[in-house]
């Protein structure tokens, strides 16, 4: 009889769970259904519209620009950095990977609906005017930048080398608008700025971007220390605003044990989730720093996370700009491209990068330094593009033919770092 009560038991409850699976799926399947209708319906509305505005509009509208402008204000919508891109903002955008172009060396993207400058690319011209990291562009060229995109921008601040911009800034921090007028000129990125031993044996690396040929570069630049004797080694990553996420990632693992987690990827589509890990072991284990700032970004920020969590390297400097988010740049049929925000970058400890930043394990402010000479100060005036372009290429000549020589004790964020490593060196010899 019990065994009887107990059959009848467990197949209730075998049909109850049956049931409520069931009505899951069900339930499941009508949200779904809910979700296509209510997208025919929108996109049965936005036809709508199109066929009013063809037909009743004054003039005979363009319905290629009447597309495009629809896409990106949809785009737009989402978040600043997703975007749609014509065909020429596409190209454009693949030009920004060839690592030379003509500008005024700076980082931009949009932040709480303002232009801001995300870093200033060393020895340009925006950074020997003296743009900094953080600066709101609230005019170029007397023009407010109200509800400007990020591809109308560069536009605006790209012209012929030797050509003039105007840009009106507001600095965090203050309540001043700063004036500057700057010189446009042919930017050429160089992965590694600074290579030398400073002091007793402190070794110091200045890492301007990461591109395709910089882990091979770092290799080189670490052996070649080694061989004068370093022992101990700061990462300049100030100012730098990232670059190829494969490149950030191998240089990581230059300075991690093998099978060490370094970034990782969430997106809503578990095909965007992802997790890279080092392959490499660290082949010198010595003491070593990364140095930040606000203009830190991107893989930057994907490099100090990683040392960070991992405890192989102390952070020094201040916290970093926080750009953490993934963009997939998706073609379309006809040149023009999605930009599309499609996941977050996490730290290996699980931190989110985005809109935080790396905070430094000692933090110090950058002390107000004297900026170099403007660039029309140097020797290049305004002119035919062809006469603009010998200028510069002699004048880069000449200055790579000069030694590097760095004042570094100008730098109290350099000197502190300096500081703590022979502070190490120091306590390690004590020990034994």
């Amino acid at each position: 009889m019990r065994t009887s009560k107990k059959i009848i038991i467990a197949l209730s409850l075998g049909i109850f769970l049956a049931a409520f699976i069931v009505n899951i799926s069900e339930s499941a399947a009508r949200k779904k259904d809910e979700q296509k209708d209510e997208l025919f319906k929108q996109v049965e509305m936005f036809a709508e519209s199109l066929g009013i505005i063809k037909k009743e509009y004054t003039e005979e509208p363009d319905t290629k620009k009447l597309i495009y402008g629809a896409l990106q204000g949809m785009l737009s919508s989402l978040d600043t950095h997703s975007q749609f891109l014509t065909p020429e903002d596409y190209a454009e955008l693949k030009v920004d990977t060839t690592g030379k172009f003509g500008g005024l060396g700076i980082e931009i993207t949009m932040k709480d609906g303002l232009l801001t400058v995300v870093t200033p690319i060393d020895d340009t011209p925006a950074w020997k005017a003296g743009i900094k990291a953080g600066d709101r562009i609230v005019k170029i060229d007397g023009e407010i930048t109200k509800d400007i995109t990020l591809s109308d921008a560069v536009k605006k601040l790209r012209g012929e080398p030797g050509s003039e911009v105007a840009l009106t800034v507001l600095r965090e921090n203050t309540a001043n608008l700063l004036d500057f007028k700057i010189v446009r000129s042919i930017i050429k990125v160089e992965d590694i700025k600074d290579a030398l031993i400073l002091e007793d044996g402190v070794a110091y690396i200045r890492l301007a971007e990461f591109r395709e040929n910089t882990p091979a570069e770092l290799d080189k630049t670490l052996t070649n220390l080694h061989k004068e004797g370093m022992k101990s080694v700061i990462l300049d990553l100030r100012n730098n605003p990232g670059g190829l996420l494969d490149a950030a990632v191998k240089v990581a693992e230059r300075f991690l044990p093998e099978g060490k987690t370094i970034v990782s990827t969430k997106g809503r589509d578990e095909a965007q989730n992802s997790e890279m890990v080092s392959g490499s072991r660290d082949s010198y284990g010595i003491p070593m720093i990364v140095l930040v700032n606000e203009g830190s970004a991107s893989g930057s920020e994907i490099v100090a996370g990683a040392l960070k969590d991992h405890k192989r390297a102390l952070i020094v400097g201040a916290k970093t700009f926080g750009k953490g988010s993934v963009q997939t740049v998706v073609p379309l049929s006809d040149g023009s491209a999605l930009k599309l925000t499609t996941s977050l970058y996490f730290t290996p400890s699980g931190e989110s990068i985005h809109n935080k930043g790396v905070s430094p394990d000692v933090a110090v402010e950058q002390a107000a330094r004297e900026q170099p000479a403007a660039l029309e100060e140097e020797g290049v005036k305004p002119g035919k593009a062809e006469d603009i372009f010998d200028q510069i290429e002699k004048g880069n000549k000449e200055q790579q033919d000069k030694k590097t020589v760095i004042d570094y004790k100008l730098d109290n964020q350099l000197m502190r770092s300096v500081d703590i490593l022979k502070a190490i060196s120091i306590y390690e010899e004590k020990k034994l």
